[in-house]
């Protein structure tokens, strides 16, 4: 019998971490968190000394990359299309439940 292990991690809403611990709490690499920046992928909540700030749910949406990167064998070309297309996705989600909220 196989046996999945799993890691969690406490968010703090209000938190931040650096692209360091990004990458560490991730499984992605230093590089491939900085590609998925340049990609639009995973947005920083601010520069601090040049270098990206990220708001702790961010954590969430890296890790997701990492399980569609294991997953699907995906490039980063592939995977930056992945993480889009999730984004786009959750975007019109959350249109759809706006406009059933509003017309009842």
């Amino acid at each position: 019998m196989m046996q999945e292990t799993i890691h969690a991690v406490w968010l703090d809403e209000s938190g931040v971490c650096s692209l360091t611990h990004l990458s560490e709490v991730s499984g992605l690499s230093a590089a491939e968190v900085q590609e998925l920046i340049d990609s639009g992928a995973l947005v920083p909540a601010r520069l601090e000394a040049g270098a990206p700030v990220f708001a702790s749910a961010t954590v969430v949406v890296a890790r997701t990359a990492r399980r569609l990167r294991d997953d699907f064998e995906l490039d980063m070309s592939g995977l930056s299309v992945a993480m889009s297309l999730l984004q786009r996705i959750e975007a019109l989600q959350r249109e759809l439940d706006h406009l059933r909220a509003r017309h009842g």
